[in-house]
């Protein structure tokens, strides 16, 4: 048997804002765009490479939703993003001005540094030891 999680719903407050952030400056790959409604549109974004889990990009619709934009996880660190190259990835996230939420340290597993998307929600960027 082959499984493995495809896609992962990210609630945002608004469409192209939530685009921009995640392919202007993460350098993600918009994989989908489309229109389903006047107030919906089904939208993927991924990081590049092979393989990668695909972001679906929903855009709150209700209140009950809104109260979780940024805050999906109740504080903790909701997503993780590994890299080959974490010294390149983490340059890009200073030079766009993302915010760092712990500074890049070196750890048993590997190099790591927590930052905050667009809307506050967690990241690890993670380069794991070969």
């Amino acid at each position: 048997m082959n499984q493995r999680i495809a896609q992962i719903s990210l609630v945002v407050d608004d469409y192209d804002e939530a685009i921009a952030f995640y392919t202007q400056k993460l350098g993600f790959d918009l994989v989908e765009d489309t229109v389903m409604s006047p107030t919906k549109r089904w939208v993927i974004v991924k990081p590049v490479g092979e393989g990668s889990c695909q972001l679906l990009l929903a855009k709150a619709a209700n209140e009950e939703q809104k109260s979780r934009v940024g805050n999906q996880t109740g504080g903790r660190v909701f997503m993780f993003l590994h890299t080959e190259d974490f010294d390149r990835d983490y340059q890009n996230l200073l030079q766009n001005g993302i915010e760092i939420i712990r500074e890049a340290s070196v750890e048993e597993y590997g190099k790591v540094a927590v930052f905050a998307d667009l809307y506050g929600n967690l990241w690890d960027l993670v380069e794991k030891k070969a």
